[in-house]
């Protein structure tokens, strides 16, 4: 299982070294910019959750193309 957690930066050095202290977690931090794409996904994906549910209005892909 793969688990996602934030920390306070001056924290995260603590909980690192007794992570790695136990035989059955790898831990690595991730750099800032691969927490941006994961937290930009999560929140496309809430929101692709809402727009099925019928609670938020899509858009029509070619909008979204002709902005790029």
């Amino acid at each position: 299982m793969k688990i996602l957690v934030d920390v306070k930066d001056e924290k995260a050095t603590s909980l690192l070294e007794v992570l790695k202290g136990l035989s059955f977690v790898t831990a690595k931090p991730l750099t800032e910019s691969k927490a941006k794409f994961l937290e930009d996904v999560k929140e496309a994906v809430e929101e692709m959750k809402l727009v099925k549910a019928g609670k938020l209005k899509a858009r029509p892909a070619k909008e979204l193309l002709d902005e790029l």
